[in-house]
């Protein structure tokens, strides 16, 4: 029979967004219950940006070596033990597992629950042979890899961000299908590391992003050597000896390109299988579960956080619908989302970092308003130093010198982002960059430079001109 738990809340996944949400509300006195059918960190951990950004650290090490003699350094074709790298990676994730545990969980209080949950009602859950009954219920359960409706895919074998991490051996052709952030990243990792790389784009790589931003790191993947067929239409895959053949149309013709091991990166879909979504009057889409601006569902008491509820499907976005919801559920205040200044950065190299509006779409909405500042990574002396002058920061201001947004291509792009985050998020305008003190010699000095770029049309003009050979007379 099974046994029935009185909670105040109840979470429904044990990734980022689940996590954040179940340490936060019992740490502050709520009784909480979490549900997690797979691993304890969900896909962030297990199979998305631990593994990913591990993987990509051990190509940039290999790149390193590779065009070490540009600094003068013995630099050579680096032997690449594709064994040893799974267990870097591997170790990396074992080093970040203890965090995200059921021991930890339990510890704070926490009752886990390792087992899938489904609605039986608007009020009640079941897990296993448990049945839950809480007073709000947050459903976190994060997104999986689409697989599209490409003919004879399902006849061939292929990678998913949630087994590409356990390949014992390097591949000897990866074809990549999708351009996107994960293709990307992958493609270029496992070509640094040695592997012969195909990338298949239906549109542009990375076309979320800014052009002008994007232009770097797509130079630097063919540079890499990686094959990239953009604007391609994929006709169909199929076996090709111990491998996979896929067959596109480009530029009107169709060609077949034929590797050893297939990666399909073509998108996220919401992981609602499984809920009974309908029983308890949640609402959903093939895009997520409908929320409104405090991720609330169409049921009040049940919350959606992360990537399936839509919307960006980023980790720190899981992070920041956790206090959303604690705010909501806990304190009972009115928080609402705010996605004025949501961050997001490609880890490639060089890194494609962007926040807030881009210029096409701060033109449409401020028409000519708008200016667009640019500062070359060349014509900064650390870059110069660090042999990375490949690179552009391009920030985007509206009347009055408010800051719009912010793209950066560039070593430690990610990084570089975060002052304009902040810069959006409290509506700053440009003169609070501009005159900042920025350490020498910085990379960061770029965000200053570019800020100072607004004020040299007046500043060096006739006009100030005149009015300083004016005053010089007395």
């Amino acid at each position: 029979m099974a046994k029935t738990i009185q909670a105040d809340i109840c979470v429904i996944g044990a990734g980022s967004g689940g996590l954040s949400v179940a340490a936060g509300a019992s740490q502050m006195g709520a009784k909480v219950v979490l549900l997690e059918k797979g691993k304890m960190g969900g896909d962030c951990l297990n199979y998305g940006c631990v593994p990913s950004k591990s993987l990509i650290a051990a190509g940039h090490a290999a790149d390193t070596v590779r065009h070490a003699g540009r600094f003068g350094v013995n630099g050579h074709e680096p032997e690449v033990d594709f064994l040893g790298v799974r267990d870097h990676v591997r170790s990396v994730i074992a080093a970040i597992a203890p965090h995200d545990s059921v021991e930890r969980f339990e510890d704070l209080g926490v009752t886990v629950i390792q087992s899938a949950g489904s609605f039986t009602g608007p009020g009640e859950v079941v897990a296993g042979d448990t049945r839950i009954k809480a007073k709000r219920f947050v459903i976190a359960t994060g997104s999986s890899a689409a697989v599209p409706p490409i003919p004879g895919l399902d006849q061939v074998p292929f990678l998913t961000n949630e087994t590409v991490f356990d390949l014992a051996e390097r591949p000897d052709h990866l074809i990549v299908i999708g351009g996107g952030p994960i293709g990307a990243e992958l493609a270029q990792a496992q070509r640094r590391l040695g592997a012969r790389v195909s990338l298949l784009e239906m549109f542009t790589v990375l076309g979320k992003d800014d052009p002008d931003v994007t232009a770097f790191a797509r130079k630097r993947l063919v540079e890499d050597g990686i094959e990239i067929h953009e604007g391609i239409a994929i006709k169909e895959v199929a076996p090709h000896g111990n491998g996979v053949a896929v067959t596109i149309e480009e530029n009107g013709e169709t060609k077949q390109i034929v590797g050893s091991h297939l990666l399909v990166a073509a998108g996220r879909k919401a992981n609602v299988g499984g809920l009974n979504l309908e029983v308890a009057g949640v609402a959903y889409s093939p895009k997520g579960i409908e929320v409104d601006a405090r991720l609330r569902t169409t049921n009040k008491k049940i919350f959606a956080i992360g990537d399936v509820a839509g919307g960006y499907q980023f980790t720190h976005m899981a992070g920041y619908h956790a206090g959303i919801v604690i705010r909501n559920a806990l304190f009972k205040l009115p928080a609402k989302v705010d996605y004025k200044a949501v961050p997001w950065v490609t880890f490639t190299d060089p890194e494609v970092a962007h926040v807030g509006l881009t210029e096409a779409q701060a033109r449409e909405q401020y028409g000519d308003k708008v200016r667009a500042l640019k500062w070359s990574f060349a014509e900064n002396d650390r870059a110069q130093a660090e042999q990375a002058t490949e690179g552009l920061i391009k920030v985007v201001v509206g009347a009055r010198g408010k800051i719009l947004g912010a793209s950066i291509a560039g070593l430690h792009a990610g990084e570089l982002l975060q002052p304009w985050v902040l810069a959006i998020s409290q509506g700053l305008k440009i003169g609070a960059m501009a005159n900042i003190i920025a350490p020498y010699p910085t990379l960061g000095e770029v965000n200053k430079r570019v800020a100072g770029s607004y004020y040299t049309p007046s500043l060096f003009s006739e006009r100030t001109k005149k009015i300083v050979r004016f005053l010089l007379r007395f």
